[in-house]
């Protein structure tokens, strides 16, 4: 099947801006059912069309936050999932994009920009046999060998928890997980991908160096418009070379 039809879900407001505002795409109040806090903005790319989502922001406890984690991004993708399943607009494909921390020992760097090969939980740590494999939630991303060559891209598996920091314990799991890069929403998404049945694969941008000397929240904060910036050049080359071609192409 011709990818025709891409669905991009993208966490905080800094993230997606810049993307949304290069290809003109169009915000649609109605996309969401109005008790949400999440966005839309929709248009076409070429031969794409284009659906990005956002989480919103937090309407509960203070307005001027994003929501971030996996409750608000598996709501939202499945929301969106549903909507454009009903009205016969299937995403042919979804991408998480958004920002991340990396790992030096795998070769992450400031700026870098990952596909995701997998992703798994760090912090759903359920010591009961069968529950155990649940928790960590492992799902393999499509592949995307040939985007990743065409981009100068790295691959590597996303490791998911609510937290921005990390305690031993996660940084046990982050390792066991065989983490390039960590962020807070990614297994989320593609849990509610795989209910749908829709190919799926992140594009990540690391804003810190998680075993790196630094604290992760002053870093992200420093290199957070950066990042924006970097995957608002990356994502429009991902579009293109997505748009048209058939997922085993990718």
């Amino acid at each position: 099947m011709v990818i025709t039809r891409v669905l991009i879900a993208i966490a905080m407001e800094a993230e997606a801006s810049p993307f949304v505002t290069h290809l003109n795409l169009q915000p649609d109040p109605t996309f969401f059912p109005p008790q949400t806090p999440f966005n839309a903005f929709r248009g076409k790319y070429n031969s794409c069309e284009l659906t990005v989502v956002t989480n919103g922001k937090d309407t509960i406890h203070n307005t001027n936050v994003d929501n971030v984690g996996t409750v608000p991004a598996a709501v939202a993708t499945f929301l969106a999932l549903q909507k454009m399943n009903s009205t016969s607009e299937d995403a042919d494909l979804l991408i998480n994009a958004g920002t991340c921390g990396g790992f030096s020992r795998k070769g992450a760097a400031i700026g870098d920009v990952f596909l995701t090969t997998a992703v798994a939980n760090h912090d759903r740590r359920i010591a009961i046999p069968d529950f155990t494999p649940y928790g960590i939630g492992r799902i393999e991303s499509h592949s995307v060998e040939n985007l990743a060559k065409h981009l100068n891209a790295k691959l590597g598996v996303c490791t998911t928890g609510n937290s921005l920091d990390f305690h031993e314990l996660d940084s046990h799991h982050m390792l066991q997980n065989d983490a390039s890069v960590k962020d807070m929403e990614a297994a989320a998404i593609a849990w509610s991908a795989e209910l749908f049945g829709t190919p799926h694969f992140g594009v990540k941008v690391v804003t810190d160096i998680v075993d790196g000397d630094k604290p992760s929240h002053e870093e992200f904060l420093e290199n957070l418009g950066t990042a924006a910036q970097s995957l608002q050049e990356a994502l429009p080359k991902v579009i293109d070379f997505v748009c048209d071609k058939t997922h085993d192409e990718l």
